[in-house]
């Protein structure tokens, strides 16, 4: 009887072993399959993800302002003069006043009809900032936001330019990322301050051949306040005539801590640099 159990329960154990031996994982030929299938998702994933981060986040930031590309956007068909005259050259009528307002004198606002925006290309009126990057998988890059949201004015006394105020909707810049953009709203915080503010602050002397599209060129200092922080800027200009319209661009290097500005990161951003540039594109014409 002793011997006859002890026979079963061999028989029993080989048995046992033979089932064991065909349940994966168990003599680890199963786990080894898993690992390698795990491996090949993650690194699918990483391609996905990779792939994705150079076509959304590549480094083809559009060019900074140009006087040359902005006064294209106020070109005008041949049906207008293309001449500095018009209005904004010899006689307009000043209806405020009922006097006459003599080659480029008085009050110009933001034309918000002429040109159009695009992130990419805009021909119309535009502000924002640049700030250089680096990015995992990429590289070094230049983000780019921009917005067309953009309203202002200028006067012109005599030959001086005594005033230029612009006012601009932080909350609808944009770049060529919407996650980006979301956290650039945040850094912004412009549920609290939605708008951004510049103004020089002092005149700026025009040349006597302004009015007939001569090129202008100066620095001047102005104040740019963002997320309610104003602090003094040193904006360089860029303007002339061409038709009926003022076509102006200008830029200041900003260091974004200065207005309380953290600058936005994500797991994919390897480090971004604390400043960066404040630009913008505008087309003024008589209200």
């Amino acid at each position: 009887m002793t011997e006859q159990s002890s026979s079963s329960n061999k028989s029993g154990s080989k048995s046992d072993t033979s089932l064991s031996a065909d349940k994966p994982g168990v003599d680890g030929s199963g786990s080894s399959k898993s690992k390698v299938i795990v491996a090949v998702v993650v690194a699918a994933v990483i391609l996905v993800v990779g792939g994705a981060a150079f076509f959304l986040l590549r480094n083809d930031a559009p060019d900074r302002v140009s006087l040359e590309d902005a006064a294209k956007g106020a070109q005008v068909d041949g049906t207008q003069s293309t001449d500095a005259g018009s209005s904004a050259g010899t006689g307009a009528t000043d209806g405020a006043t009922g006097g006459t307002q003599t080659g480029i004198e008085g009050e110009w606002v933001v034309d918000t009809e002429t040109g159009d925006f695009d992130w990419e290309s805009a021909t119309g009126t535009f502000a924002g900032f640049r700030v250089n990057e680096e990015l995992a998988n990429v590289g070094a890059t230049t983000a780019v936001g921009r917005t067309g949201s953009v309203s202002g004015s200028l006067s012109i006394t005599g030959s001086e330019v005594t005033k230029v105020e612009f006012t601009v909707d932080l909350a609808s810049i944009r770049t060529n990322n919407n996650m980006r953009d979301s956290r650039v709203r945040k850094a912004l915080e412009t549920d609290t301050f939605p708008e951004a503010k510049l103004k020089i602050s002092e005149p700026i002397k025009l040349p006597s051949d302004a009015a007939s599209g001569a090129k202008v060129s100066v620095t001047v200092p102005a104040e740019l306040t963002v997320k309610g922080k104003t602090n003094k800027v040193s904006l360089a200009v860029e303007a002339k005539m061409v038709n009926d319209t003022i076509v102006i661009v200008g830029s200041t290097p900003i260091t974004f801590s200065d207005f309380g500005v953290e600058v936005p990161g994500s797991p994919i951003v390897l480090s971004v640099e604390d400043h960066g540039e404040m630009e913008f594109q505008a087309l003024m014409k008589r209200p």
